[in-house]
């Protein structure tokens, strides 16, 4: 488990420094309460992975996708979402497979459905900061967080 407490800038810094690591996918829980910080992380990890286009907030559609070189991604906002059994309907089964990297915001809204996670990034708000807690859920988010502490 790593533990920090950052400003808007660390937060940043970790998910870029986290985005190499996840180049051969995984899924990423984020998780938090509203306004934690879970889309400026995702946004940030899908920048450092060389997204230079818009990185809009799947809010209202529940997941956007981006093909960055080799590495399909999905970002997931689940907050919207009724019921588990609503993400057949967004055709999410295709989405999660071993080459993707899946971040998915709300993940409790489909408990149930949603595969076992690699790595849970909890966020919090802490004052001005943001506290934030990676903890490796997969041998190989093991492999990222001993990268981030090296």
């Amino acid at each position: 488990m790593l533990r920090r407490v950052v400003d808007e800038a660390g937060l940043q810094d970790l998910a870029a420094a986290l985005a190499p690591l996840l180049g051969e996918g995984g899924v990423v829980f984020l998780q938090g309460e509203l306004g934690a910080g879970k889309t400026s992380f995702a946004r940030a990890v899908l920048r450092a992975l060389g997204e230079r286009g818009p990185v809009r907030s799947p809010t209202y559609t529940l997941v956007e996708s981006y093909q960055l070189g080799d590495l399909p991604v999905y970002h997931f906002d689940l907050y919207r979402l009724a019921a588990p059994e609503e993400m057949e309907y967004l055709g999410a089964r295709d989405c999660f497979f071993p080459a993707a990297l899946c971040l998915v915001e709300w993940p409790q809204r489909a408990q149930g459905w949603l595969p076992d996670p690699d790595l849970r990034v909890t966020l919090r708000v802490h004052g001005a900061a943001r506290a934030v807690e990676l903890a490796a859920c997969s041998a190989r988010a093991s492999v990222w967080l001993n990268a981030l502490r090296n």
